[in-house]
């Protein structure tokens, strides 16, 4: 497989599995990666067959073991396009997947120690979160939808309304996603995010007119990871604390989970990220 590392990611593999891991969390001691292919994580019930869900948990149990994070602790929202972040502030019994009072639910934030939060994706981005002061982790899923209704707002909110969190302190790293040279999109979703965003007087930024497909329709590209650092900057976060990995979900396919360029069988990908268990008195 080809070597994705880079100034800001490491590319490892470990224990079958193929993952990045940001230069930065390592640095501070925060466990946490993101999966690259083959390894699927689909675990939508009801979506999914009872085969690939199955595979996907087993997939969960193996890798947290890569990664030494205890995957009886570990919650992962289901993921319904939202902006609504949770505060996880019990300890699960066991592995919570798209269950319980995590339903309708793209982001959460936590403070214990032990907890692993899980995100997935095949093209949308996902924010891995850190402050080193209060010791808060958060872990967000953030579609065109999400991304839209300013999710990444409602995270650093949720840390600073729940744990007193500083944003000057806060970390954000940004994993492998579509990114403007092949996020296309029609005329609806173009207006929504001009409408959306016009306030910041930087539409030419983010969005790029591209010409008619073979149908004659209009299409444009749209820079979501641009807008995300724009909401976060905005919030009060350092542009020195947004950790970019740059790696577009589509451009890599052969590498990345990517819903664009895959089809209807994509697989996801999944970023865990964790307190390690003396982390808190580091």
């Amino acid at each position: 497989m080809r070597d994705l590392s880079n100034d800001v990611v490491l590319h490892r593999s470990e224990g079958g599995f193929e993952f990045l891991q940001f230069r930065k969390l390592l640095e501070l001691g925060v466990k946490h990666a993101y999966t690259l292919k083959p390894h699927f994580f689909n675990t939508r019930p009801g979506v999914v067959s009872e085969e690939r869900y199955e595979q996907s948990v087993k997939n969960y149990i193996d890798f947290c073991k890569v990664i030494d994070v205890d995957y009886n602790k570990l919650v992962k929202a289901n993921q319904t396009h939202t902006n609504c972040v949770k505060v996880v502030d019990m300890l699960p019994e066991k592995m919570c997947i798209e269950e319980g009072k995590y339903v309708d639910t793209d982001g959460l934030v936590t403070n214990l120690e032990g907890v692993s939060l899980a995100s997935c994706n095949a093209d949308c981005i996902l924010l891995l979160l850190y402050d080193p002061v209060k010791k808060v982790i958060g872990n967000i899923h953030s579609g065109w939808r999400g991304t839209f209704a300013k999710i990444a707002v409602n995270a650093i909110k949720s840390m600073k309304e729940k744990y007193g969190c500083k944003p000057q302190d806060i970390i954000v790293c940004i994993c492998p996603s579509i990114r403007k040279c092949h996020f296309e999109v029609n005329e609806d979703v173009k207006t929504i995010c001009e409408d959306t965003f016009a306030y910041t007087n930087r539409l030419n930024d983010f969005i790029e007119y591209v010409g008619k497909d073979e149908a004659g329709t209009d299409k444009w590209h749209i820079d979501t990871v641009l807008i995300t650092r724009i909401l976060l900057e905005d919030e009060g976060i350092k542009d020195e604390n947004i950790f970019d990995c740059g790696i577009c979900s589509y451009c890599n396919k052969d590498v990345v989970n990517s819903c664009r360029a895959d089809g209807k069988n994509y697989g996801l990908g999944t970023a865990v990220i964790s307190l390690r268990n003396n982390q808190k008195n580091s």
